[in-house]
């Protein structure tokens, strides 16, 4: 009995949103009279959006950012976001801040755009829906049981520690505000991601490649973190397969954002403690 209902288990959570994708993917290829232009209009598009993240929304690029600027704010209020930006205690978090806007351009409102005016489809459609969005909770909560271990172990070694977290604290910087800002703005950048990789790159590629737009997603979830400490880069690996599953079966990518988001801020809580700062 025990083996039965281990089996259909199995079958329910892990082989049905499988075959229901392979399903889906048959018809689609079927239906199919030419070029899917669907599929190369979001694999483009995120070629396009993943290349402005790396050259115009780098953390280093805020003074090119507030000379654009200059050219549409009123001179007065350009210059006191100028002044508020540059100020000493302030460049760091003006600099995270602008990399997670830019996180937010790149992974939402470019793909956001291309959804609702070229596709004519819901954000829904791409994992964006609140309905059911906690469905299958009690597996996000057993990976981050699993996975909050495994930071505690990563935060001993040197290159966490100086890796995480991005905001560096002053000698006796308190946590508020900077650094509770900036742990806000690290949170929506998660869910940003989550859109982009889970959502749009997932469920606009699924119907053409089924099961294996999971992989296809993976390969730039990896990329992105080349040059983070090597662990947390092969984790990305599995992460990336784990978290496109659960989209895949879901439809939904906010409890896959929470995760991150749970699992992120214990990273910077565990260096804090590492490092006496908490």
């Amino acid at each position: 009995m025990a083996i039965r209902r281990f089996r259909d288990f199995w079958d329910a959570f892990f082989h049905a949103p499988l075959r229901r994708a392979a399903e889906e993917q048959r018809a689609h290829v079927a239906a199919a009279s030419g070029p899917d232009w669907h599929v190369a209009v979001v694999l483009v598009t995120a070629a396009l959006m993943l290349t402005v993240q790396r050259y115009v929304f780098r953390s280093g690029n805020v003074g090119m950012a507030l000379d654009v600027l200059a050219d549409v704010m009123d001179a007065s209020a350009h210059a006191r976001l100028a002044e508020l930006a540059n100020a000493p205690e302030n460049s760091m978090l003006a600099s995270l801040i602008y990399w997670a806007f830019g996180q937010f351009v790149v992974y939402v409102a470019g793909p956001a755009l291309v959804i609702k005016l070229l596709f004519r489809q819901r954000l829904a459609d791409y994992g964006a829906k609140l309905r059911e969005m906690f469905t299958c909770a009690w597996a996000y909560l057993l990976m981050a049981a699993v996975m909050l271990p495994g930071v505690w172990f990563a935060s001993t070694r040197e290159s966490f520690l100086d890796t995480y977290p991005f905001y560096r604290l002053a000698e006796e910087e308190p946590l508020w505000p900077r650094f509770l800002i900036w742990e806000l703005c690290y949170a929506i950048q998660f869910v940003s991601l989550e859109f982009f990789f889970r959502g749009f790159l997932l469920h606009g590629t699924r119907r053409r490649f089924g099961a294996y737009s999971i992989y296809a997603m993976m390969v730039p979830y990896c990329m992105i973190h080349f040059g983070k400490p090597p662990l947390e880069t092969l984790g990305a690996i599995a992460a990336g397969i784990v978290l496109g599953f659960m989209s895949l079966k879901t439809r939904s990518i906010w409890m896959g954002a929470a995760l991150h988001i749970c699992v992120a801020w214990s990273m910077d809580a565990a260096a804090l403690w590492r490092t006496g700062r908490i």
